[in-house]
């Protein structure tokens, strides 16, 4: 999967976005299954952020075809913390959405090279539209829309890859298309270059670090109190 550049008529409509999600006021409610968080904090097994960064053409114009996904309120940083039972979801929905997506690439899917995100409305796709459906189904299972951010990243082969990343008490977690199971950030070997603000979906930061070495089994239970 490559990324198209943003286009210029994009940009203004991810600038409209942004500003009227930030805008918007925090829900006074927040769910047991997180907790609250400074916006750049870190914690060990969770990669450092830095700045603002483009915003993927991709998510602009998901945005543009369904404008109810993007124009949402700016929220404080959470965490899901991870139990055993949300250990079994996050597993459950991996693996429900690599079974359930028939992997095809984006110009073979919609006949274009300009990235195309979406949820799998025919069954098909390629990474973005896993990622999406795994966000859209964590978040029907209750787990926080600021836990679950869209991530670029470089794949072993030096391709572009979008993932999943789910920020946990325990570290950051990914949902990969490519590998069932579900491994700590720092032992994919992929090179980390933006994602999600968890504040605001509309606003992307970059990260760009390696996130270790790949690792063939990778015991995230381990990681339960």
């Amino acid at each position: 999967m490559r990324h198209s550049p943003v286009l210029a008529l994009g940009l203004g409509l991810v600038s409209l976005i942004g500003a009227t999600s930030l805008l918007a006021s925090p829900a006074s409610a927040q769910s047991t299954l997180f907790r609250s968080r400074s916006a750049q904090s870190s914690v060990d097994g969770s990669a450092a952020v830095g700045g603002s960064t483009s915003v993927p053409y991709g998510w602009i114009d998901f945005c543009h075809r369904r404008p109810k996904e993007c124009k949402v309120p700016a929220l404080p940083a959470a965490n899901v913390k991870l139990t055993a039972r949300t250990l079994r979801v996050l597993k459950r929905i991996n693996q429900k959405a690599n079974s359930s997506i028939k992997p095809v690439s984006n110009f073979d899917h919609w006949g274009t090279m300009a990235d195309h995100w979406d949820y799998p409305v025919d069954g098909k796709g390629d990474c973005k539209i896993y990622a999406l459906y795994k966000r859209k189904l964590l978040q029907e299972a209750g787990f926080p829309r600021q836990a679950l951010l869209m991530t670029v990243v470089r794949d072993l082969n030096n391709e572009g890859h979008t993932v999943l990343t789910v920020k946990t008490d325990k570290g950051d977690l990914i949902l990969d298309n490519m590998v069932d199971e579900i491994r700590p950030w720092n032992a994919t070997g992929y090179y980390f270059l933006k994602r999600q603000s968890q504040q605001n979906p509309n606003v992307w930061l970059s990260v760009n670090q390696r996130g270790g070495s790949p690792k063939a089994l990778t015991n995230v239970a381990k990681l339960i109190d």
